[in-house]
């Protein structure tokens, strides 16, 4: 048996962070199996930070969620940036 008096320790295993790219990924293809226009779906989804707009299909809504929506944002930016207008 333990004492009392000494400090227990505690250690909580943090869930691995998942990159902003791979959820966009994730949730346009849910949104594609459920037969949603994903780029529609996503703009609400960022313009109004509604995550209705996303389906529940395969945890994309709460995936969604763990990203800010000006992550998003500067992740599909930057990827347009980086594939349309660098030579």
């Amino acid at each position: 048996m333990q004492e009392i008096n000494n400090t227990q320790y505690f250690d909580v295993q943090k869930e691995p962070e998942i990159e902003v790219k791979d959820i966009l990924a994730s949730v346009y293809d849910a949104l594609v199996q459920k037969g949603y226009n994903p780029v529609n779906q996503i703009v609400g989804y960022i313009m109004s930070g509604d995550p209705t707009y996303i389906t529940s299909y395969n945890g994309a809504r709460s995936l969604i969620m763990k990203a800010e929506r000006d992550e998003l944002i500067e992740e599909m930016l930057g990827d347009y940036i980086r594939h349309n207008l660098q030579n």
